[in-house]
């Protein structure tokens, strides 16, 4: 007897509205049998409030509250800068850091004046993935690239805080690399790429879960 085929889910919610992440999480999963949707494509929305204490608990926020709101499985991913020598600020304020308004060059501009005079330049990206289903159970990847801050901003490619993250093995900032050398070594790309290797079982157990 033959098997009956697989039904893929019809989409896939990713939670942000960071133009720079949709666009970095499409091109990672554009060979996907699934169609992918933005935040923005379903309107307003209820707002959601960031107030888990990691990256762990914010990307599962993210994710859960999506998929419950949409009736859809959602990908979401919190992630921010870790300085060693600011006792891990920003962390997972990395986002609001200079305020709620700030551009990517402000957080940039207060982040370079905060290390004036510091001589440890020890940084590092995190990310967590988060992968929900609307009756709340979810999937985790975590990943982390490290670093150095550079002295003063450099590059123009990628987005936050990629121009003045030093990544030594390239003697190059995230902002002076490719968009396809960044996937294969980003925080993000980490977390990606091994969700991507085992994406058949992702995929099975988001249709296990999806209700209906």
């Amino acid at each position: 007897m033959k098997e009956a085929p697989m039904r893929t889910p019809t989409s896939l919610v990713i939670a942000t509205q960071n133009k720079g992440k949709i666009a970095e999480i499409s091109t990672l999963l554009a060979d996907f049998p699934i169609a992918i949707k933005s935040w923005d494509d379903f309107g307003p929305l209820p707002p959601l409030a960031e107030d888990g204490l990691s990256f762990d608990e914010n990307a599962y926020q993210k994710a859960s509250f999506a998929a419950r709101v949409l009736g859809l499985p959602a990908l979401a991913d919190d992630s921010g800068l870790v300085v060693e020598a600011l006792d891990g600020a920003p962390g997972i304020y990395s986002a609001r850091y200079a305020g709620p308004d700030a551009s990517d060059q402000d957080r940039c501009n207060k982040l370079l004046k905060a290390m004036q005079g510091q001589t440890n330049r020890k940084a590092a990206f995190e990310c967590v993935i988060s992968i929900a289903v609307p009756d709340g159970p979810a999937l985790t990847y975590a990943a982390r690239c490290e670093g150095l801050l550079a002295e003063s901003p450099s590059g123009k490619n990628g987005f936050g805080y990629d121009p003045i993250f030093y990544y030594p093995p390239l003697n190059k900032t995230f902002a002076e690399i490719s968009a396809a050398e960044k996937n294969d070594l980003s925080h993000r790309g980490k977390a990606l790429n091994e969700m991507r290797n085992e994406f058949d079982k992702v995929l099975t157990w988001i249709l296990q879960q999806m209700p209906g």
